[in-house]
């Protein structure tokens, strides 16, 4: 009996897949870059639980079990690491999360159609400067004799070493992110603004609700759903700072507020060779990313019905 219904699901879902086989194709180089890039490695993670030889490989290397979680737990560096990863990912996430549903809702009130081009046009354009661009643009603009120490001498007060002062990191990090991606990620809203029946607005219209009380009443009930599911993925990505911007800006007189997991793995892994070592320290962030996914969606799913599964 259970050979004939796994016979007839494979034969339906072999009918499925000849019905629709151009839309496999197309999907197949994405689900390719998923394997390769992210399934595939998954098998090296057991170096986390040994002492990693390159001359015996992965699979003759000793295993030490949580050798590796436990020096890290026990190094000098594991509360810096964790304030920093965590007190700039919460930082990025309760700035630049509402900034662009706000922009969302400025430009959909906009009525001149070229007006509103021109300002899209002009926010989305620093989602398209490298990494190294813009952490370039921060350095020549904030250095002590740049142009933002200028004006400030202008205006009679003392030159701040922006760079290099621990305290400033944090702040230039998340609000130079919030300006090169504030206006590439109200494109999904703006989308999901224009799902909006333009009927509801002339009704409210008729009872006499102001601009902002249908902004409040019709488009963001409308666009919550949005809201709640992009809010879950980042805060599921918390402890994922960015690697690249967080190095190109980090130095030894800022390294204090600066130092984030990703730069230590880094340090420990590539230049230190301390290949086992920085996988455990790595599959420790990745596992706290993933315990903060869950409780998010569990919290949502609760609160406002709305989540990933």
């Amino acid at each position: 009996m259970q050979k004939e219904v796994k016979r007839k699901a494979r034969s339906r879902w072999r009918k499925a897949v000849m019905k629709n086989w151009q839309l496999y194709v197309l999907l197949s180089p994405v689900i390719l870059y998923f394997l390769v890039f992210h399934y595939f490695p998954l098998y090296g993670l057991q170096i986390a639980f040994k002492d990693f030889i390159a001359s015996k490989g992965i699979l003759g290397s000793p295993w030490v079990g949580f050798k590796h979680f436990e020096r890290f737990f026990d190094s000098y560096y594991f509360w810096r690491l964790i304030k920093n990863t965590i007190g700039i990912g919460v930082f990025t996430l309760v700035v630049s999360f509402p900034v662009p549903i706000i922009l969302a809702l400025l430009l959909n009130e906009v009525k001149s159609l070229k007006y509103k081009k021109f300002v899209q046009t002009v926010i989305y354009a620093p989602h398209f400067l490298s990494t190294v661009v813009v952490v370039g643009m921060l350095l020549l603009f904030l250095k002590t004799d740049g142009m933002i120490n200028q004006i400030i001498k202008l205006f009679g007060g003392t030159p701040i070493d922006f760079i290099s002062e621990p305290s400033w990191f944090k702040s230039l990090y998340v609000f130079s992110d919030v300006w090169q991606t504030m206006g590439w990620s109200s494109i999904i809203y703006i989308a999901a603004l224009a799902a909006v029946d333009p009927a509801q607005h002339e009704a409210a219209m008729i009872d006499g609700a102001s601009r902002l009380q249908r902004i409040f009443h019709i488009n963001i009930p409308a666009i919550m759903p949005t809201i709640v599911i992009l809010f879950i993925l980042n805060a599921g990505s918390v402890m994922a700072v960015g690697f690249e911007k967080v190095y190109l800006m980090q130095n030894d007189l800022n390294m204090s507020t600066s130092d984030v997991i990703s730069t230590f793995v880094y340090r420990s892994g590539i230049l230190e060779a301390q290949y086992s070592f920085s996988a455990a320290v790595g599959l420790f962030n990745s596992l706290i990313n993933f315990i903060m996914l869950i409780m998010v969606n569990q919290i949502a799913k609760k609160v406002n019905e709305t989540s990933l599964w």
